[in-house]
């Protein structure tokens, strides 16, 4: 579904952040590049986001209208006022929920689209960063509470992992999945450099687990003559990070570079030979997929989010245990330090990288608020769907318009006279049914996997588009 589909339309995001506050991060940029290209299709959006001090409260960022007040949690009584006041003048919502939701469907016209996104789950995280009686009710409001406000409305996740972590706190509506775009996959990469290197971006916090890898790092070195380490990036953990490095004698091993400029981590990602993650949970590894445009495999521990972003055995490789992660460690650069081996990681994960462009998702999410328009203009409410998908393969009748009897959610890929359609939310048998529809008698149908559903048909439509492990 192209984002054309929105032009004309007026589509509001709420969301804490938008990316010019000094904490923005990946989900930010995932809504502001799927934001940018709705508007470049000839939609009008605007954000209702919170407020840094030295911001101001309107802005216009490429081409979005940014209307800014309140800090991390008055944000929300903010946008509620402004939703009461405003509301009829959205025709859909994108409702960013950062594990505090904003509720709008109290505050909107009963029959507006309204998409929840959501990254990841943070019920494990509430007791982290609050105290008891503050993370028992964040636990309620991301679980109970929001499910009773918004009911049946559409989800977007932007993981298999996190679509799971959903149906497990029972959420029983549409849920689709839209991954991450990154940044462009570069012609040609290398050389990397002399000595095994491990470049990790990241941000500097708790939940990123550094110290463990810090501490299996001491664990390669004693195998791994002139290892190093480069890590990209900033924040609260830096000056204890830099203390147990020291701590472990592992000041000749590893840099801490802090934030650098795209530029600058290009650099350090094009030189490595291996990144990691040893994150406790994410919603996607965007780290993990950008230094896969790089060429660069990823070693990480078998964790929601992270086990979508990496084919194991053909971008890199999960372990199940933190205890593993040592001597997996030095097994990768083992096999890395072989030519054709790194060669072979480096095509395979540059060909997986290309499958997740901003275009193909903003197309996704333009998808599914047109998807939950026409539910409530047929029906007055809204339909359950499965979460199973099926990918098919047939010969393309002569003059077939596939889009006037598919989904606005099934994504399609024409070549050759062939066609390769992923159908969400249909099994097998409703797929074929769907395909006598339009007088396709022969196809190839499978259930799409985890990682089909993530590349889309694209990547599974010839050997040339195909990512080993899919």
């Amino acid at each position: 579904m192209s984002p054309t589909h929105l032009a004309g339309k007026h589509v509001l995001i709420l969301n804490w952040r938008d990316v010019g506050h000094s904490q923005a991060g990946g989900a930010e940029q995932y809504m502001h590049e799927i934001s940018r290209r709705w508007i470049e299709a000839g939609a009008e959006v605007t954000w209702f986001t919170g407020r840094e001090a030295n911001q101001a409260a309107e802005d216009v960022i490429d081409g979005i209208r940014i209307l800014r007040a309140g800090g991390p949690l008055a944000i929300y009584a903010h946008a509620a006022l402004k939703l009461v006041r405003t509301g009829s003048l959205y025709d859909a919502v994108v409702d960013c929920q950062n594990g505090i939701p904003f509720f709008s469907p109290l505050f909107m016209p009963g029959r507006t689209p309204i998409i929840q996104l959501i990254h990841h789950v943070h019920q494990e995280q509430f007791s982290s960063r609050f105290s008891p009686p503050l993370a028992a009710l964040g636990r309620f409001l991301e679980s109970r509470g929001a499910k009773a406000v918004y009911g049946q409305r559409a989800i977007v996740a932007v993981s298999p992992s996190t679509r799971l972590e959903l149906r497990r706190l029972g959420f029983s509506g549409p849920i689709h999945v839209v991954p991450n775009g990154t940044i462009d996959v570069p012609a040609e990469v290398g050389p990397r450099a002399p000595e095994p290197t491990i470049t990790v971006v990241s941000r500097l916090v708790p939940h990123k687990r550094l110290d463990l890898l810090l501490g299996q790092i001491a664990v390669a070195a004693s195998r791994i003559p002139n290892l190093r380490l480069e890590i990209v990036g900033d924040g609260p953990e830096r000056g204890r990070l830099q203390q147990l490095a020291m701590d472990l004698g592992l000041s000749h091993v590893v840099t801490f570079h802090g934030y650098q400029p795209n530029e600058v981590r290009n650099r350090l990602l094009n030189r490595a030979w291996l990144t990691t993650s040893t994150s406790a949970s994410e919603g996607w590894g965007c780290s993990v997929i950008e230094a896969a445009a790089w060429g660069v495999p990823c070693l990480a521990l078998r964790v929601p989010g992270i086990r979508d972003s990496v084919v194991d055995g053909s971008t890199g490789w999960l372990v199940d245990t933190a205890k593993e992660f040592g001597s997996a460690m030095v097994a990768a650069l083992e096999a890395l330090a072989a030519h054709e081996a790194s060669q072979e990681f480096s095509a395979q994960c540059q060909e997986w990288a290309r499958c997740f462009t901003w275009e193909r998702s903003s197309a996704l999410l333009a998808g599914v608020v047109l998807e939950e328009t026409q539910s409530l203009e047929a029906t007055g409410g809204r339909s359950s769907r499965s979460d199973m998908s099926t990918l098919v393969r047939f010969e393309l009748p002569p003059g077939t318009d596939l889009r006037a009897i598919l989904r606005p959610t099934d994504e399609v890929w024409e070549g050759d006279g062939q066609a390769s359609v992923l159908m969400k939310g249909r099994d097998e048998f409703e797929a074929f049914a769907v395909l006598k529809q339009i007088g396709v008698d022969s196809a190839e149908l499978q259930p799409a996997g985890r990682s089909v559903l993530l590349a889309g048909p694209a990547s599974a439509a010839s050997p040339a588009h195909a990512v080993d492990g899919l």
